[in-house]
């Protein structure tokens, strides 16, 4: 059985201050939802803002469906990069590799060794005297003859 809400009643609520779900006291009240409430913890005034989980309780009592797709997930670029790198298989190459140094030049798809780095591949060249080159760390901007 719910307590019937109104204004002085003690709700739980997201804190818009403390950005998190805190006890609040509600100031006023539109029909039987809280509009503005009053944060116990920070003694902020602000719009109610449900917590989540009773908002979507709240609708699926009314009727209503809220059904989401998962968002996609976005891969950060140094994620994105490993993969590639993995998807490359590099680690095979290892024998055909060429070693880097300053004074060498590198074609765009090169395997080369690097001492501190490992295996990459150069994906493009950067300017007259640079390449980049894909590691199992990511991208790195390396000079070349």
């Amino acid at each position: 059985m719910e307590k019937e809400l109104s204004a002085g009643s003690a709700i739980e609520a997201r804190c818009t201050k403390c950005r998190a779900i805190t006890n609040h006291i509600v100031i006023a009240m539109v029909g039987d939802t809280p509009a503005q409430v009053q944060c116990n913890t920070c003694q902020g005034r602000h719009n109610y803002r449900p917590i989540k989980a009773a908002a979507s309780a709240k609708a699926e009592k009314a009727g209503k469906t809220t059904s989401r797709t998962p968002a996609t997930r976005r891969l950060s670029l140094e994620q994105q990069q490993q993969q590639q790198w993995q998807d490359l298989n590099l680690a095979a190459k290892r024998e055909q590799a060429k070693p880097y140094q300053l004074t060498t030049t590198f074609a765009v798809n090169a395997v080369i060794s690097h001492p501190t780095f490992g295996i990459g591949i150069v994906t493009r060249k950067a300017g007259t005297n640079k390449i980049e080159v894909l590691f199992e760390q990511g991208c790195k901007l390396l000079r070349c003859g």
